[in-house]
C-alpha cells in the first residue's frame, strides 16, 4: 500500500530487493542467526523455531541454525528456572505450575522434568 502511494512500479521493488539481496544486505540467514541470537537466554528452541515458522522463514534454514542451539539449551533453561523458581516442587501443584511456565516458554519436557526432579547435569 505505502509503495502505491508513492507511485512506485512493482518492477521497481523487485529490483531494489534484488540489489539488497546481492550485496547481502537482505539476507533470511542472518535474520535467523540473529533471532535465535537474541532469543536463546528466554526462550526454548521449540517457541523460537515456532516464531521463526510463522515469519515465513524456510524449515530447512531454522533446523539448521537450532541445531547448535540444543547443545546450549539445558543451561538457558536450568538459569531461567533458577531465576524464577529456584527449589524443587514440593507439591503436585507446584509441579504443574514449573513444568507450564518453562513449557510456555518452548522447552523441552524432558530437560523441563530433569531439572525439576534434580537430576541435574551440574
Amino acid at each position: 500500500m505505502y509503495a502505491f502511494e508513492l507511485e512506485i512500479e512493482q518492477k521497481e521493488i523487485e529490483i531494489l530487493l534484488d540489489e539488497l539481496e546481492s550485496n547481502d544486505w537482505l539476507s533470511d540467514k542472518r535474520f535467523v542467526e540473529q533471532f535465535i541470537h537474541t532469543k536463546k537466554s528466554k526462550y526454548g528452541s521449540r517457541k523460537i523455531s515456532h516464531e521463526l515458522s510463522a515469519r515465513g522463514i524456510d524449515e530447512e534454514l531454522i533446523a539448521k541454525n537450532l541445531m547448535p542451539l540444543k547443545d546450549e539449551e539445558y543451561f538457558f533453561v536450568k538459569n531461567i528456572w533458577v531465576k524464577k523458581f529456584n527449589t524443587i516442587p514440593k507439591t503436585n501443584d507446584e509441579k504443574l505450575k514449573q513444568i507450564r511456565f518453562l513449557q510456555s516458554r518452548g522447552f523441552d519436557l524432558s530437560l523441563i522434568h530433569q531439572i525439576i526432579s534434580g537430576k541435574d547435569k551440574n
